[in-house]
């Protein structure tokens, strides 16, 4: 966090070139697994455009969020940290609103999105194994059956600690007789 007054820069891996090499390494890895090397060149040109499209787009999502809930994009990435976590609560009554105005707006996507988000991850990680089944390719079609059922396992697990971990953070700062 740094000392009152300083400007603190966060974490090297929150940086936007590191976000964007991360991506980079991963879709390249996963390409050329299941490609094999011959394809090389099309897969690093197509991770360059991916990584520098998502590193766009998780950008411009950190620094909305900064301006809605009022602090530096810097800080977003923290303060999500600190909600996973379960850590404790900021000190300073400033940070302690940014923070909570951050877990309603998160709060406020989750519900826009529960209609629809959860059904259509199903559809495409639990239906695409029916895809390889009626293509003959069984082995491939139960692999990604497993993936599916574990992805989607690990998802809803997921989203139900961080929805639990956002409302007892809000709690904390809050307290009982609520936030005036």
């Amino acid at each position: 966090m740094g000392a009152k007054g300083q400007r603190s820069y966060g974490r090297w891996q929150d940086r936007w070139w590191v976000l964007g090499l991360m991506l980079l390494v991963v879709w390249v890895g996963i390409r050329l697994a299941l490609n094999g090397w011959s394809s090389w060149p099309g897969i690093l040109v197509g991770g360059i455009f991916y990584a520098a499209f998502m590193t766009w787009f998780l950008m411009r999502r950190r620094r909305k969020d900064a301006r809605a809930v009022g602090t530096e994009p810097d800080r977003v990435p923290e303060m999500e940290r600190r909600i996973a976590r379960n850590g404790e609560a900021p000190d300073d009554p400033a940070e302690q609103e940014a923070m909570v105005r951050l877990i309603r707006r998160r709060e406020e996507k989750l519900r826009r999105s529960r209609r629809w988000a959860f059904p259509l991850l199903g559809l495409i990680f639990l239906g695409t194994p029916f895809l390889w089944f009626a293509s003959g390719n069984v082995p491939a079609g139960l692999w990604m059956l497993g993936f599916g059922v574990v992805f989607m396992g690990w998802m809803i697990w997921f989203n139900r600690r961080f929805v639990r971990r956002m409302a007892a953070m809000r709690q904390r700062i809050e307290g009982v007789g609520g936030y005036a």
